[in-house]
């Protein structure tokens, strides 16, 4: 049949893997330093994946291809979920590896969920280190998949890329228990995206609360303004905090907003 169907432009595409978490079906993959169309029956042709290529190398075209098939995709990404699992609690298996490397990822960029182990001292680990409250992998917001498991219903935080490094219990005082997504408001390019993230987060995963930890310059107040343009765009309503932190790691305003 003839039918709207992705198109990767291999002179273009890098291999950078952003699209692969933007594509919900995990219709493309990473093979040979190039993103590659898996099979066109996981591909629906709606195009959710064209913004997430800085280079341009995604289209969508209409040629023959076989009809998407919707069971076939949900069966595919049962198993992978089901390998990922294994190997989350170490049963690392020839077959569930090969399950990971069929994910079709950029490794840097392959979803991953942790489960945390109660320390013995609360944020320790034993050697007495601070023990990391991550949930989750990525965290980056080009990268996240909004609707991933990991953020339905939870507190998520979306923290400036600056603030960790300037708080120094920043994964106690901020992040224990919550989900955590990274953006930098000057640097970072597709703005636009991260305010469609903003909004699936709030319909799709339906999160709970919204907290934006940025810095004290002038420049990291976009972080906010993309949080609440994300937030108007949802049909939902979710409490929004805002957290201000100095230069030098102290907490300098929170507040509900």
């Amino acid at each position: 049949m003839k039918r709207k169907i992705i198109n990767i432009d291999e002179k273009k595409c890098t291999g950078c893997g952003l699209c692969v978490p933007g594509c919900h079906e995990e219709a493309i993959k990473i093979i040979d330093g190039k993103a590659r169309l898996v099979n066109d029956v996981f591909c629906d042709g709606l195009g959710a994946c064209l913004g997430e290529c800085p280079e341009g190398a995604l289209t969508i075209e209409e040629r023959e291809a076989d009809p998407f098939d919707e069971k076939r995709v949900q069966e595919n990404i049962t198993r992978k979920k089901r390998g990922h699992s294994q190997l989350l609690h170490g049963e690392a298996t020839p077959q569930n590896l090969n399950v990971m490397s069929q994910a079709g990822s950029c490794p840097g960029s392959a979803h991953a969920a942790f489960e945390r182990k109660a320390q013995a001292v609360p944020g320790k680990t034993q050697a007495g280190e601070q023990s990391s409250e991550l949930t989750h992998w990525p965290i980056q917001l080009h990268l996240v998949n909004p609707a991933a498991d990991f953020f339905r219903g939870k507190d998520v935080v979306l923290a400036a890329d600056c603030v960790a490094f300037s708080v120094g219990n920043f994964h106690e005082r901020f992040l224990k228990g919550k989900s955590l997504a990274i953006a930098c408001p000057k640097l970072d390019e597709g703005q636009d995206e991260y305010i469609e993230k903003i909004h699936r987060m709030v319909d799709e995963a339906k999160i709970n609360t919204l907290t934006v930890v940025m810095m004290q310059v002038p420049c990291c107040r976009g972080l906010m303004q993309i949080a609440q343009a994300g937030l108007q765009k949802a049909t939902r309503k979710v409490p929004l905090k805002a957290i201000v932190i100095s230069i030098q790691g102290d907490v300098l305003s929170e507040e509900w907003v």
